[in-house]
């Protein structure tokens, strides 16, 4: 569990905190963290107590969604114990929450530029009343958000194994699957859900969803095919 960070200073960054000095070239590239079933933490999902405020993790993965300010934390935390017991990977994709079950996976979308990730819960924070997620380094950067320091955001929770997507495509470079990714929001105007690029199995792989059931995910892959003239696959997450 970390401590809530300083003041915002010019740049975005918390005192010392920021970008380390090697980072890898390649972050805009790092595949989103994939979801999976994993037995909570023995005892980081116990209530808690900081500066006064109590705190009751949620016991178990369920829906839950939520807006308000993301920030991000960085060098500053790298290589400390998260609250799961794990060291702090700046690089990697991971997330601090006040309640949502350690390890769980949210969705988190920059609602002022429509980018989302997925990342892993393993840590808690942020302790600010102002904010409601804490992203590792590369998180935010891919978010885009990493010199503002702070952003709009909305976080869904991943439930593993019961959310049914339409799988648009599948692709051996990012840059095909994000340019199918730019076309569907440009031709399917009328999605509601989230569009995502995805890495799994050595391929980039274009999602949209997630839907509560097969029929009205097929219901939309109906749609996309006769508007895009290809063929959706359903995919279970």
């Amino acid at each position: 569990m970390k401590p809530p960070p300083e003041p915002q200073s010019k740049g975005g960054y918390y005192k010392d905190d920021g970008p380390g000095e090697k980072a890898p070239p390649n972050l805009a590239e790092l595949p989103d963290a994939q979801p999976k079933a994993e037995p909570l933490h023995r005892y980081a999902n116990r209530p808690y107590k900081v500066f006064g405020t109590d705190y009751v993790p949620l016991a178990r993965v369920q829906p839950f969604r939520q807006r308000g300010v993301a920030s991000w934390y960085g060098k500053r935390f790298h290589g400390q114990k998260t609250a799961s017991g794990e060291l702090y990977d700046m690089y990697a994709m991971t997330a601090a929450h006040p309640t949502l079950p350690i390890p769980s996976y949210v969705r988190v979308t920059h609602l002022g530029n429509g980018r989302n990730i997925v990342v892993r819960v393993n840590d808690r924070g942020p302790f600010h009343s102002a904010r409601i997620i804490d992203l590792s380094y590369a998180a935010a950067y891919k978010l885009g958000y990493i010199q503002a320091g702070s952003a709009q955001v909305e976080v869904e929770s991943i439930v593993p194994g019961s959310d049914v997507y339409v799988q648009v495509g599948a692709f051996s470079s990012r840059e095909s699957a994000e340019s199918l990714r730019t076309r569907v929001a440009n031709e399917l105007t009328w999605l509601t859900e989230t569009v995502q690029v995805l890495m799994a199995e050595n391929l980039w792989r274009l999602h949209v969803g997630p839907y509560r059931s097969q029929d009205d995910a097929r219901s939309a892959a109906e749609r996309i095919e006769a508007a895009l003239n290809l063929k959706p696959l359903l995919v279970v997450r």
